[in-house]
């Protein structure tokens, strides 16, 4: 959120001369965010109300400084008030920003275009008169919503008012508020959400409903909850994770490394992880026992530690049966296992031929070639398949000479590069059902040599992966629907379910040309399955979260 400069009296002052909760919210709410907070399509869950969160201005604007000469105020969020206001624009819950009457203009102006970055209501506040605190607008809010004010300062006379009509206060960083008042006390901005969750999980008063922390980096996050702009008017979330409980009574909250963590995992009811998000380094000679070897951020240690001393605790999926994920070797003998499925009358399922390597400089490299059945052109990929930053730099190479001071990691592994048509079959295993997409994809290999220039083409499959043009698309002529048997990957799916024991978990699906073999090139664990249509793929997610849940709780109970 970029700062603003200006002029004005300073914050601690403000905040001494009027307390900030005696204001009341005025019922004119400008007209484009009170539409966008007071979204009808917003889902509703089984709670039966919705949720309001007002957050006062004095939680979210960093308390200004002034410089000596110019008497300059920077108006700029709080550390974490960023994060925060991200994750409640897609939390299902709904959100306004307030201030007191008389804020500096250049202040309020701040805040009301915070408010519709993120697409919040903008509530001036003004003055109450005569004996009545509370105005229509709240009283009604009152009566049909679960409200919270959240503020770091707190009037008595207003704090009775505002409990009397059922509304919560959350107060951060105030001493001086009455004991035993009600008062909802956090410390640090980044206690709000878990303290959100918690409450809401307490007003429902339902034993279906669960608590679930999620730990991953924050571009996974976005994947999974960020909003798409339909016809540049309406806004929609895709939503996978709302503190407003979803429709199986699931409420999401991301766990705090800036907070202690095991006070966290004791408001939660499970944890919900991408654990490769959180490696610092692995150890690629350690491969065949993992997790030694690999280096997890102090955070995600923290957890490993927790789960291992609470074994009823539940985590989706266990840290064991990821490990075999990050290393392509291991995915490869996963995949072997699947080859049984084939048989006459149906496409050969198979994984790609493959060698592993140690060094680009041996002698017998062109024999191991011959004795892998490998001819080029060739991928060569890193045996370390996720978690690092060079885990995704690869190769394609046309002939042994090519393997001179080539930059991919090793230990290595060389895969066949197989034609197919520059489509492939993106498959997701979402609890018990199984989606599919397809997308373009790499152009045969007789494209690929000739725009190579002799060289070895080197690429970052997440960035950089080279894709067929329009023109090579059309040269191939394939027919989508025609390629692939659907029948045959759903049960490939349905074993590696079993092989895997993942709740959620994605592979890539390649059909050869020559031949028609189904070829399964890559195996991942909780993706975000952006090209499923939400309708289905957000309902699928939620119940395969619940299911798992509840099936490994009903495990360690027997």
């Amino acid at each position: 959120m970029p700062s603003m400069r200006v002029t004005t009296d300073t914050w601690p002052r403000r905040a001494a001369q009027e307390p900030l909760l005696l204001l009341l919210l005025r019922s004119s709410l400008m007209k484009s965010a009170s539409l966008q907070a007071l979204n009808p399509n917003r889902a509703m869950a089984a709670m039966g109300r919705s949720v309001r969160v007002v957050l006062d201005s004095s939680v979210l604007l960093e308390p200004s400084g002034v410089t000596a000469e110019e008497e300059e105020v920077v108006v700029a969020l709080r550390p974490g008030a960023e994060a925060l206001l991200r994750r409640l624009r897609y939390s299902n819950l709904r959100v306004a920003i307030c201030h007191p009457e008389g804020l500096p203009t250049n202040e309020s102006g701040f805040l009301e275009k915070t408010a519709k970055l993120y697409s919040f209501g903008y509530m001036p506040l003004t003055s109450p008169s005569g004996s009545n605190l509370l105005n229509e607008l709240m009283l009604e809010w009152s009566g049909t919503n679960f409200c919270f004010y959240v503020t770091s300062g707190v009037h008595e006379g207003l704090l009775s008012e505002l409990q009397n009509h059922n509304w919560e206060v959350i107060a951060m960083g105030n001493e001086d508020v009455i004991k035993n008042s009600g008062v909802i006390h956090i410390s640090m901005l980044q206690e709000l959400l878990i303290t959100l969750a918690t409450s809401i999980k307490k007003e429902i008063g339902n034993s279906s409903a669960f608590v679930v922390g999620y730990v991953m980096k924050q571009s996974r996050e976005e994947d999974f909850a960020k909003a798409i702009f339909v016809h540049s008017v309406t806004d929609y979330y895709r939503g996978a994770f709302p503190i407003y409980p979803s429709k199986n009574d699931l409420i999401f909250v991301p766990l705090s490394f800036e907070l202690p963590l095991a006070s966290q995992l004791q408001e939660v009811d499970l944890v919900l992880h991408k654990i490769t998000d959180e490696i610092i380094n692995i150890d690629p000679n350690s491969s065949i026992s993992f997790p030694k070897g690999i280096s997890f951020s102090p955070g995600m240690s923290e957890i490993i530690r927790f789960v291992e001393e609470h074994c009823d605790f539940c985590v989706i999926d266990p840290f064991k049966n990821i490990y075999p994920l990050l290393d392509r070797i291991q995915i490869q003998e996963i995949l072997i296992r699947l080859e049984g499925l084939s048989a006459e009358g149906r496409p050969k399922l198979r994984a790609p031929c493959f060698l592993k390597i140690e060094s680009f400089c041996g002698s017998e490299l062109q024999k191991q070639l011959a004795e892998a059945k490998l001819s080029f052109p060739l991928i060569v990929k890193p045996q370390v398949a996720c978690g690092v930053a060079d885990a995704h730099n690869m190769a394609l190479i046309f002939k042994i000479e090519e393997f001179s001071n080539l930059s991919v990691p090793l230990p290595a592994i060389l895969q066949e590069y197989i034609d197919h048509g520059s489509k492939i079959f993106k498959f997701y295993a979402i609890g018990d059902k199984i989606f599919h997409a397809i997308k373009n994809s790499m152009p045969n290999a007789s494209h690929l040599k000739s725009s190579s220039g002799g060289k070895p083409l080197t690429f970052n499959s997440l960035k950089t992966l080279p894709v067929a043009t329009k023109e090579q698309l059309l040269q191939n002529e394939v027919q989508d629907s025609k390629l692939l048997d659907i029948n045959l990957v759903e049960e490939a799916a349905k074993l590696l379910k079993e092989l895997l024991g993942l709740t959620i978990f994605g592979f890539d699906v390649v059909v050869q040309e020559s031949s028609g073999d189904h070829v399964i090139v890559d195996l991942n664990y909780l993706p975000s399955f952006k090209e499923v249509p939400d309708n289905v793929a957000m309902p699928a997610f939620w119940d395969a979260i619940k299911q798992s849940y509840e099936s490994r709780k009903q495990m360690t109970q027997t």
